[in-house]
């Protein structure tokens, strides 16, 4: 445990940092040390919740990823890649669009709607593979093709209903709408719910972190040892998917974090569950939270949506990762 120490406590005082910059500069500045204590406690009040959200959102994604990632043996896998995020999103616009049928405030429904359709997402998603789920100790290639084929399946048919979504929706929420999908970070609402579900679903991954190892050296190696398979692929799905739900829910459709975060780390330290998912926890929510600071600076006070930051940094970083990993 000596040796994880130090990568740990790097990661943990990054993102500690992130925390403070993001606290402490926004679109209006950073703080001065002449501002009155008026100022500063409102400026406090909005950039602290938002920071945190950052956070949170950040490292739930990077644990789905990391976890998806084991689940189908696959380095490129990425949260959304089941259609999670596609049923939360889906959910999100179709609630907006009934609270403007019905005159309701759209901010009202937007994560209700979001968590109802990631949940919709993952009935479907158990339903429509739990054949697969059963017959996976005797053909796991085939079972976990079958699953990631109906996660893209399922992304598909929920992408049709955004598009339907924003095509029906009023001009005067198009733009609203548009920028929730792409990410946006400032409704804290959720968050003491985001955060339940990130601690919950850490701690079940460092305790079963061993098993995950031995997973993903193959399902017959990890049968001999006595690891519970199916039920540990299973309770694996559940974690990821409750860390991707909570985590659309409260921010829309955010890339990238959870492809490139866990991806970078297993070069940087190994692929080592029992580090690689707190690290990959720690990492997630300090990237996002740099990113989202970047966003609220870069074209400031205009705010961009993180998700655009994400995208242009990830997209190179991971192209280079690519190349890298081919040499």
């Amino acid at each position: 445990m000596r040796r994880y120490l130090w990568p740990l406590s790097a990661l943990l005082l990054l993102a500690l940092l992130a925390l403070a910059a993001a606290a402490l500069c926004g679109s209006s500045g950073c703080l001065r040390p002449s501002a009155s204590a008026d100022t500063v406690s409102l400026l406090l009040s909005l950039r602290v919740p938002r920071a945190l959200t950052a956070f949170a959102v950040g490292a739930l994604l990077a644990l789905a990823g990391a976890l998806m990632q084991v689940l189908l043996r696959n380095p490129l896998a990425d949260p959304y890649v089941l259609g999670l995020s596609g049923g939360a999103a889906a959910g999100a616009l179709l609630s907006m669009l009934a609270a403007l049928y019905f005159g309701l405030p759209p901010s009202l429904v937007t994560a209700p709607g979001a968590l109802l359709g990631a949940a919709l997402a993952v009935l479907l998603l158990f339903g429509l593979v739990r054949q697969s789920l059963r017959h996976l100790a005797l053909s796991p290639l085939l079972s976990s093709q079958r699953l990631l084929l109906t996660g893209v399946m399922l992304a598909a048919g929920f992408g049709a209903i955004i598009s339907l979504s924003l095509s029906i929706a009023p001009d005067s929420q198009l733009r609203g709408m548009v920028f929730w999908l792409i990410g946006d970070l400032d409704d804290a609402r959720l968050l003491p719910l985001a955060a339940g579900v990130l601690l919950l679903a850490l701690l079940w991954a460092v305790r079963h972190a061993p098993a995950l190892n031995l997973l993903a050296r193959g399902d017959s190696f990890a049968q001999l040892l006595g690891v519970p398979v199916l039920r540990l692929r299973v309770m694996t799905l559940c974690a990821a998917s409750a860390a991707t739900a909570a985590a659309v829910a409260m921010a829309g459709t955010i890339g990238f974090v959870g492809l490139v975060v866990p991806h970078t780390l297993r070069l940087l330290v190994g692929n080592d569950q029992r580090l690689l998912l707190p690290a990959s926890v720690l990492a997630g929510g300090a990237m996002l939270t740099l990113a989202d600071l970047a966003a609220r600076t870069v074209v400031a006070p205009t705010q961009l949506p993180v998700g655009v930051i994400t995208a242009l940094v990830g997209v190179p970083v991971f192209l280079w990762l690519l190349a890298r990993s081919r040499m």
